[in-house]
């Protein structure tokens, strides 16, 4: 059974205007509160917010190289549309931050010891950390705040500090959370490991941000943060708090941490997000993670993964028209236990699942995130890694790679154990580092240098290892890769009409038929070898009026998801405008890189 802890939920007040106008005082009275050991974990509880089951289908990773996506999410809309200040709106809200600073400036009258303040306080700055990490994603200048603010302030209506500022305060918060918070705390809340690899991950990414934007005119502090980010998780790696849950089954043990009953005793999670009916907490995303939804996995994706023998698949001939079963043949294990693979069997069925094609659908189905069973305790019962070690040997690997400092012993030490928990080759350095991969020099052009090669496959294993994690997009940034979203993701690929078999048993499933074709009554549909009827699609070119919509139509080609040009304004696209709403509530404020 797990254990939980109940939140007391503190009611705070909203801010009505999502400006920093009104405060929890109006609610939680310093005079009446903050006494307490209990007063002050109360409301640190109300604080918490944890990613969940939904971060499988996060609308960050929608519509990068790893997926497509029906819905309109912003960098989609974006890239096809006009955005301006007066369109993209959102994200300008400082309620949240109000509330962690009404804390930190009234815990300190609590009558318990300096050790329990400071435990608090960390999950504070812990939270703020957080907070402003993600408004520097989206605007890079933004105002910091410390405090608490009245309407009549003058600080209320002041212009953004720069980013080294917000992020100096960002790794100042973590370096005291990660010194000050318990490692023991309450089950689903963040401790002092959770705190030390929220940091390694922030260095992590402002480092290679400053390194690679040079917009910012910041890339000779990127070095210092970079060494920052290896030795903060490096740390991680020397607690030994931590390994990689492996038990000898590569097919089987990295889809367990994502369909898993419980996490909480799992070595490999730094923090998780426990679900059980029993306790009114469901997470499951059963409905809407599998089959032809709303977003769904590339082909881009697929050919990512290497082979069995750690090959690249763009080094096997004529890779770029492999079928649905011959692409997840003698691959990384990781890709079958992310995506459904051919002759997987989809509970209560007694036959393999037999892939679904829909218009503007890739025909990859989504595994990572759908629990495969039919009862409804353990699909709402799994938990959600929210950190895993996993993430701390690549910010380690990455980290000492963009500097120069890599070596095989910490290439074996974190990457490579990662790749044998796969059954997959170790990565040598000399080996990545005389054998680049073309198709992913061509995605990064502005990797370069003597350690080129292995950067590149550091990158290739932070994207298998984290697919559907809502990892993809924030590396995308980070790396300026931003003209990897411009190409339209792409499905399955099929050389024409006729039909096909795609459960791997040599017998065919489907068939393709021309645009002007009927499709029979069921009595008239054609059978397979082994009696089955044939799933019958209608393929053509994108507009016509079919099921499947095929690259060159009738003569084949990658399944098409969707047709509008894309374009991605380098650097403008790399940040939000303010909305143009706040910029009239307050002059000061300054719009940047073109917005």
């Amino acid at each position: 059974m797990k254990k939980y802890l109940f939140f007391a939920l503190i009611l705070l007040t909203s801010c009505k205007d999502q400006f920093l106008d009104r405060y929890p005082q109006t609610s939680i009275s310093p005079e009446a509160f903050f006494n307490s050991e209990e007063d002050l974990s109360l409301y640190i509880n109300g604080l918490l917010s944890l990613p969940g089951s939904g971060s499988y289908l996060a609308s960050t990773e929608q519509g990068t190289d790893n997926a497509s996506t029906t819905g309109a999410i912003e960098m989609k809309t974006i890239m096809t549309g006009t955005p301006s200040a007066q369109t993209i709106t959102g994200g300008w809200d400082w309620t949240r931050l109000r509330n962690i600073n009404y804390f930190l400036v009234s815990y300190q009258k609590a009558n318990v010891s300096a050790a329990v303040k400071n435990h608090y306080a960390g999950i504070a700055r812990y939270y703020r950390a957080e907070f402003y990490l993600d408004k520097v994603r989206r605007y890079s200048n933004v105002p910091w705040y410390s405090g608490t603010l009245n309407p009549s302030d003058k600080d209320l209506y002041k212009t953004q500090d720069s980013r080294t500022v917000v992020m100096d305060s960002v790794l100042a918060d973590l370096a005291f959370a990660a010194a000050n918070v318990r490692e023991s705390v309450p089950t689903g809340t963040p401790g002092k490991w959770a705190a030390q690899l929220l940091y390694a991950r922030a260095a992590l990414y402002e480092g290679t941000y400053r390194k690679y934007h040079d917009e910012l005119s910041l890339t000779a502090s990127a070095g210092p943060l970079l060494e920052k980010a290896a030795a903060i998780a490096g740390e991680i790696i020397a607690s030994k708090k931590f390994s990689i849950y492996s038990t000898g089954k590569p097919n089987e043990d990295y889809a367990t941490l994502f369909a898993s009953q419980d996490l909480l005793s799992n070595k490999e999670v730094i923090l998780a997000n426990p679900y059980d009916m029993d306790k009114k907490r469901s997470g499951s995303v059963n409905g809407v993670v599998f089959g032809d939804y709303e977003m769904a996995p590339s082909r881009d994706l697929v050919q990512a993964y290497l082979m069995k023998d750690g090959t690249p698949l763009s080094a096997q001939p004529g890779y770029e028209t492999f079928g649905f079963v011959k692409e997840f043949q003698n691959r990384d294990p990781r890709l079958s236990q992310t995506m459904v693979p051919p002759g997987w069997v989809r509970q209560p069925d007694a036959t393999p699942y037999i892939q679904r094609l829909n218009k503007n659908f890739s025909g990859y189905h989504q595994l990572k995130g759908y629990i495969n069973s039919t009862t409804a305790a353990i699909q709402n019962g799994a938990d959600y890694p929210v950190y895993r070690y996993a993430e701390a040997l690549l910010i380690y690997a990455e980290a000492l790679a963009e500097t120069g400092k890599l070596t095989q012993a910490n290439l074996d030490e974190s990457v490579n154990l990662l790749r044998r928990r796969a059954g997959m080759p170790d990565l040598n350095l000399v080996k990545a580092n005389a054998s680049v991969d073309p198709v992913q020099a061509e995605k990064f052009p502005n990797v370069t240098g003597a350690n080129q090669g292995i950067i590149l496959e550091i990158r290739r294993e932070k994207r298998v290892e984290f697919a559907f994690e809502d990892h993809r997009f924030h590396d995308l940034m980070r790396w300026k890769a931003g003209k990897v979203l411009t190409k339209i993701p792409e499905g399955m690929y099929f050389p024409g009409l006729g039909k096909y078999d795609l459960t791997g048993d040599g017998v065919e499933d489907i068939i393709l038929i021309d645009k002007g074709a009927s499709i029979p009554a069921e009595a008239q549909k054609e059978k397979n070898s082994l009696g089955v009827v044939l799933v019958y699609y209608k393929a053509g070119a994108p507009g016509e009026n079919v099921t499947v919509y095929l690259k060159n139509g009738n003569a084949g080609g990658a399944i098409i998801t969707e047709t509008t040009t894309r374009q991605f304004i380098d650097p403008k696209y790399y940040y939000r405008p303010v909305p143009q709403t706040q910029m009239l509530l307050n002059p000061n404020l300054k719009q940047v890189f073109g917005w």
